[in-house]
């Protein structure tokens, strides 16, 4: 009885895991290298579902503009509605709202400007205050990257509607199993950055579920040889 109680409760955490990242997780296949190298060409992302209101500067997100393109784009969001967002600051850094931002994870162009001497997180110059309700997107891949910049001279500047967004990239599942973790230049700005989705209680809860599943199949087996053992020893001291 002990035994398939724990096997029973393996499946349900296995079972109930994988479901539960189904419903809030998408997979998806990024085709291009415009978030490099944080996201390389055919690289297989987790990305939760989530309301466009829901997200916050920093986040990489999926995203469809027919203005943009007829297919989903990722890329990482860096203005917000009221922002200003402004390139670039003293080294050749981005800003928001006058603040400049460390941004690690951005291949720079390297640039022969004097102001500049680190590279310059744009090769276009800019600046945009975001209308309330949108969002002003940039791929970490600076100089390969189609994204707000080149939609500049359109309706809003190139920003894009949080409706738009469909889904908040969380995680790498392959070719490696790497969490995507929040920028902590934006924590400073006003309302932060988002916290991390529920995978890694997902990925857990099927972990555990494996566990038990075996654990609870072998209890019994094991459990009936020693009882065997022990009943022979017994009948050899009779």
């Amino acid at each position: 009885m002990l035994s398939g109680l724990v096997v029973a409760i393996g499946f349900v955490l296995f079972l109930g895991g994988f479901a539960w990242g189904a419903v809030v997780y998408q997979p998806y296949t990024v085709p291009t290298d415009s978030m490099v190298p944080t996201v390389t060409p055919g690289d297989r992302v987790l990305a939760q579902r989530i309301d466009g209101a829901e997200v916050r500067r920093g986040d990489v997100v999926v995203f469809k503009d027919e203005q943009w393109s007829d297919s989903p784009m990722v890329k990482r969001v860096v203005g917000v509605g009221g922002d200003t967002v402004k390139c670039c600051g003293d080294g050749g850094r981005l800003t928001v709202n006058g603040k400049e931002l460390d941004e690690p994870y951005i291949e720079v162009e390297k640039l022969d400007v004097a102001d500049a001497p680190g590279g310059s997180a744009s090769r276009t110059p800019f600046e945009v205050t975001v209308p309330e309700g949108n969002l002003f997107l940039l791929g970490d891949r600076r100089g390969a990257s189609i994204d707000s910049r080149a939609h500049l001279e359109e309706a809003g500047q190139g920003t894009v509607a949080r409706s738009a967004v469909s889904a908040r990239v969380d995680a790498l599942a392959w070719p490696s199993q790497t969490m995507l973790e929040r920028p902590a230049t934006y924590a400073s700005l006003p309302g932060g950055v988002s916290k991390a989705g529920p995978l890694r209680l997902q990925l857990a809860a099927v972990v555990a579920g494996a566990a038990l599943v075996v654990l609870g199949a072998a209890y019994g087996p094991v459990v009936r040889v020693f009882g065997r053992g022990r009943r022979k020893q017994r009948a050899g001291v009779r």
